[in-house]
């Protein structure tokens, strides 16, 4: 026999919501390769090319802003699929 009342809330798990999480500076990549590259790192719609991104991941020292260049690159892979 069913409850009456109550009507159960989906809940979103934390687990979908880690990308959100996982980004802290929002722009920053984006700024950083303006400042290091110029126009020239992104394509004509304003995605960032990933030949620089690997580029830049490369040639930086700053371990949280190398981080964020991976997590740029697993998530435009992720928008592929």
């Amino acid at each position: 026999m069913r409850k009456m009342g109550r009507a159960k809330k989906r809940r979103r798990s934390r687990a979908s919501r880690w990308i959100q999480r996982a980004i802290k500076r929002p722009g920053r990549v984006r700024t950083y390769m303006k400042r290091k590259y110029g126009s020239r790192a992104f394509t004509k719609s304003g995605a960032i090319k990933t030949s620089y991104l690997r580029r830049a991941v490369k040639e930086t020292k700053d371990r949280s802003l190398r981080s964020a260049l991976l997590l740029a690159m697993r998530l435009k892979k992720m928008r592929r699929r």
